[in-house]
């Protein structure tokens, strides 16, 4: 009993915690949250006088509104302050490698780590799942058409059949805005099975060591905000 008090303390001070950092930079946070908390109560309390029936509903409606618009104001907080995180680390070196390590879902097997960088920092990481290999570029899309290309001929040197998909995460012509990079995988046609899946990514795990001295993906959760001077 105690162990589990303490669980529920714990995730509520880090509710208030993901509260309190992402309200720095989202300065309508709190109107949006109290409008989705007040909203469901409203339209409850408005059921309740509408809807003929005993004084339990004037009880139970109000009850449910409260429990919605806790459970509204949790969805949001979390959505916003997770593109809040990645709006802080969008453009830097290792950020596709947050999203690899933090918000791939568990179809999706990936390496914080690119499996190719170049000076300036531009980097291609490789994830394998149901959508099949998928090469995801950081940085100027000039200089990682090279570099993809080049881990694509490694790929099909390795596995002749498998499907190599090709996607840019970066300020030049369509890239894909980070925040959109685990929702833009999940969208992909699935081409292999989860057997599969699990054996195209060990066969090429084990073709491939990473360099020393690569960055690795900082994670957005863990970013802390900068508080405005």
């Amino acid at each position: 009993m105690a162990a589990e008090k303490a669980k529920r303390s714990g995730r509520i001070r880090q509710m208030f915690e993901i509260y309190r950092t992402t309200k720095v930079h989202d300065t309508n946070l709190p109107w949006i949250l109290l409008l989705c908390f007040v909203a469901p109560i409203v339209v409850a309390v408005l059921l309740a006088w509408l809807l003929p029936g005993s004084w339990f509903s004037w009880i139970l409606w109000p009850i449910t509104g409260i429990l919605v618009g806790i459970l509204l104001v949790m969805i949001v907080l979390g959505r916003r302050a997770e593109r809040t995180a990645y709006d802080q680390i969008e453009g830097r070196p290792g950020a596709v490698g947050a999203v690899v390590q933090s918000a791939l879902r568990r179809s999706w097997r990936g390496s914080e780590t690119p499996i190719a960088i170049n000076r300036s920092q531009d980097a291609v990481y490789r994830v394998v799942g149901r959508g099949g290999v998928v090469l995801i570029s950081e940085g100027s899309r000039q200089r990682t058409q090279r570099m993809a290309a080049d881990e694509e001929r490694k790929v099909k040197r390795a596995l002749r059949n498998v499907a190599v998909v090709h996607l840019y995460v970066g300020p030049d012509g369509d890239g894909i805005p980070l925040s959109k990079l685990s929702r833009t995988l999940v969208k992909l046609k699935p081409v292999m099975s989860r057997n599969e899946v699990g054996a195209v990514y060990t066969r090429l795990s084990s073709l491939q060591s990473a360099p020393v001295g690569i960055p690795k993906g900082m994670d957005p959760n863990r970013v802390r905000s900068q508080r405005p001077r």
